[in-house]
Protein backbone atom coordinates (compact mmCIF):
# COMPACT_ATOMS: atom_id res chain seq x y z
CA UNK A 1 0.00 0.00 0.00
CA UNK A 2 1.45 3.37 -1.05
CA UNK A 3 0.85 6.35 1.25
CA UNK A 4 0.22 9.89 0.01
CA UNK A 5 -0.09 13.13 1.96
CA UNK A 6 -2.22 15.85 0.35
CA UNK A 7 -1.10 19.22 1.68
CA UNK A 8 -3.00 22.50 1.50
CA UNK A 9 -3.16 25.68 3.55
CA UNK A 10 -6.38 25.28 5.55
CA UNK A 11 -7.14 21.58 5.00
CA UNK A 12 -10.84 22.37 4.62
CA UNK A 13 -11.63 22.02 0.88
CA UNK A 14 -9.13 20.99 -1.81
CA UNK A 15 -6.99 18.64 0.26
CA UNK A 16 -10.03 16.97 1.86
CA UNK A 17 -11.63 16.45 -1.57
CA UNK A 18 -8.34 15.06 -2.90
CA UNK A 19 -7.90 12.76 0.11
CA UNK A 20 -11.39 11.33 -0.36
CA UNK A 21 -10.93 10.90 -4.12
CA UNK A 22 -7.58 9.13 -3.79
CA UNK A 23 -9.00 6.77 -1.16
CA UNK A 24 -12.10 6.05 -3.27
CA UNK A 25 -10.57 5.85 -6.75
CA UNK A 26 -6.92 4.74 -6.59
CA UNK A 27 -6.37 1.11 -5.77
CA UNK A 28 -3.35 0.36 -3.61
CA UNK A 29 -2.93 4.01 -2.59
CA UNK A 30 -4.02 5.47 0.73
CA UNK A 31 -4.18 9.22 1.35
CA UNK A 32 -4.09 11.53 4.34
CA UNK A 33 -4.48 15.28 4.19
CA UNK A 34 -3.19 18.14 6.29
CA UNK A 35 -2.88 21.90 6.35
CA UNK A 36 0.17 24.07 6.85
CA UNK A 37 -2.22 26.35 8.79
CA UNK A 38 -5.17 24.04 9.33
CA UNK A 39 -8.54 25.75 9.72
CA UNK A 40 -9.76 23.07 12.11
CA UNK A 41 -12.94 22.44 10.13
CA UNK A 42 -14.08 20.89 6.86
CA UNK A 43 -15.92 23.30 4.59
CA UNK A 44 -19.64 22.33 4.65
CA UNK A 45 -19.85 22.44 0.83
CA UNK A 46 -16.86 20.09 0.53
CA UNK A 47 -18.47 17.64 2.95
CA UNK A 48 -21.86 17.89 1.21
CA UNK A 49 -20.25 17.21 -2.18
CA UNK A 50 -18.34 14.19 -0.91
CA UNK A 51 -21.50 12.86 0.76
CA UNK A 52 -23.42 13.26 -2.52
CA UNK A 53 -20.64 11.41 -4.37
CA UNK A 54 -20.83 8.64 -1.76
CA UNK A 55 -17.17 8.95 -0.71
CA UNK A 56 -17.40 10.95 2.54
CA UNK A 57 -15.99 9.21 5.62
CA UNK A 58 -16.31 10.46 9.19
CA UNK A 59 -12.54 10.17 9.63
CA UNK A 60 -11.99 13.13 7.27
CA UNK A 61 -11.23 16.24 9.29
CA UNK A 62 -8.95 19.27 9.18
CA UNK A 63 -5.55 18.31 10.61
CA UNK A 64 -2.38 20.20 11.42
CA UNK A 65 0.89 19.10 9.91
CA UNK A 66 2.38 18.04 13.23
CA UNK A 67 -0.22 15.23 13.47
CA UNK A 68 1.06 13.57 10.27
CA UNK A 69 4.67 14.72 9.74
CA UNK A 70 6.19 11.62 11.33
CA UNK A 71 4.14 9.21 9.18
CA UNK A 72 5.90 7.41 6.34
CA UNK A 73 4.74 8.73 2.97
CA UNK A 74 5.70 7.67 -0.53
CA UNK A 75 4.62 11.03 -1.94
CA UNK A 76 3.66 14.51 -0.73
CA UNK A 77 1.27 16.45 -2.97
CA UNK A 78 0.65 20.18 -2.54
CA UNK A 79 -2.63 21.42 -4.02
CA UNK A 80 -2.26 25.14 -3.36
CA UNK A 81 0.57 27.57 -4.07
CA UNK A 82 0.92 28.64 -0.43
CA UNK A 83 1.39 25.05 0.75
CA UNK A 84 3.88 24.48 -2.07
CA UNK A 85 5.92 27.53 -1.03
CA UNK A 86 5.82 26.73 2.69
CA UNK A 87 6.00 22.94 2.57
CA UNK A 88 8.21 21.87 5.49
CA UNK A 89 11.06 19.45 5.40
CA UNK A 90 9.95 15.98 6.41
CA UNK A 91 12.02 13.86 8.82
CA UNK A 92 12.61 11.35 6.01
CA UNK A 93 13.19 12.32 2.37
CA UNK A 94 9.96 12.04 0.39
CA UNK A 95 9.20 12.93 -3.24
CA UNK A 96 6.93 15.94 -3.71
CA UNK A 97 4.74 17.14 -6.56
CA UNK A 98 2.67 20.30 -6.87
CA UNK A 99 -0.62 20.54 -8.73
CA UNK A 100 -2.43 23.75 -7.80
CA UNK A 101 -6.20 24.19 -7.81
CA UNK A 102 -8.28 27.32 -7.29
CA UNK A 103 -9.74 27.56 -3.79
CA UNK A 104 -13.54 27.10 -3.89
CA UNK A 105 -13.92 28.40 -0.32
CA UNK A 106 -16.32 31.33 -0.17
CA UNK A 107 -17.74 30.53 -3.60
CA UNK A 108 -20.93 28.76 -4.65
CA UNK A 109 -21.48 25.02 -4.64
CA UNK A 110 -20.68 24.84 -8.37
CA UNK A 111 -17.09 25.89 -7.59
CA UNK A 112 -16.74 22.82 -5.35
CA UNK A 113 -18.10 20.57 -8.10
CA UNK A 114 -15.59 22.09 -10.55
CA UNK A 115 -12.72 21.58 -8.09
CA UNK A 116 -13.81 17.95 -7.54
CA UNK A 117 -13.81 17.26 -11.30
CA UNK A 118 -10.42 18.96 -11.78
CA UNK A 119 -8.85 16.99 -8.93
CA UNK A 120 -10.31 13.76 -10.28
CA UNK A 121 -9.22 14.41 -13.87
CA UNK A 122 -5.85 16.10 -13.31
CA UNK A 123 -4.46 15.12 -9.92
CA UNK A 124 -5.31 11.42 -9.70
CA UNK A 125 -3.42 10.50 -12.91
CA UNK A 126 -0.41 12.57 -11.74
CA UNK A 127 -0.37 10.74 -8.39
CA UNK A 128 -0.51 7.36 -10.13
CA UNK A 129 2.29 8.42 -12.48
CA UNK A 130 4.47 9.72 -9.63
CA UNK A 131 4.08 6.46 -7.69
CA UNK A 132 4.89 4.14 -10.62
CA UNK A 133 8.62 4.41 -10.02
Amino acid sequence: MKKVLILCTGNSCRSIIAEALVNAELEGIEADSSGVKASGKVNPNAQKLLEEKGIWEDRYHSKTLDTVIDNDYDLVVTVCDHANETCPMFPKPVPKIHVGFEDPDGKGYEAFEKTYEEIKGVLLPKIEEALKN
